[in-house]
């Protein structure tokens, strides 16, 4: 998630580490902050991979900054892991939106609505938190108030993207 997040946003324009790393922490960062001792890793091994490519620039106050950008190859991961997502990427919340905020960077429709088409598929798999055997429990038949909670506030979510992601597959026309 975090190397698709670097992609993703050096993909719209070359940024500095720390802009990098507020923009990744805006997108994940109440769920799962950005530490520099994870980001700077990620960054040299994207850059080591020929990923990205880092220039330096003078700076503002006293050190120079050291700004990182796409390099082709980088450009052409990055639509590759969009296109390719794993199971993971579909089915974790947290992922799933960092594939989608960088979705549009795949220039062909039908790639973007076959990946829409996997979470839609997940989406539509009976689920729940909570099981009797391996029967899902709905909200109402749970007595407790919490765990009905749980379960309606999850369905009001999944309703509302099914509800996205079906208008938005029809504007793509898949």
């Amino acid at each position: 998630m975090l190397e698709l997040a670097i992609l993703g946003f050096l993909y719209d324009a070359p940024l500095h580490g720390y802009e990098l790393r507020k923009r990744i922490t805006a997108l994940t960062g109440h769920v799962r902050p950005v530490a520099e001792s994870t980001l700077y890793p990620a960054i040299k091994r994207l850059e080591k991979a020929g990923l990205l490519e880092r220039t330096t620039e003078p700076g503002a106050g006293a050190a120079p900054r050291h700004v990182l950008s796409l390099t082709e190859a980088g450009r052409a991961d990055l639509r590759h892991r969009l296109a390719e997502p794993d199971r993971l990427d579909i089915t974790d919340e947290n992922r799933w939106f960092t594939v989608l905020a960088f979705l549009r960077h795949l220039d062909d429709p039908a790639a973007q609505a076959a990946v829409l088409r996997r979470r839609l598929g997940f989406l539509e798999e009976p689920a729940s938190f909570f099981y009797d055997g391996d029967r899902p429990l709905p909200a109402e038949d749970l007595d407790d108030p919490f765990r009905r909670g749980v379960l309606t506030i999850a369905r009001a979510t999944s309703r509302a993207e099914l509800d996205w992601l079906r208008a938005t597959l029809g504007s793509l026309g898949g």
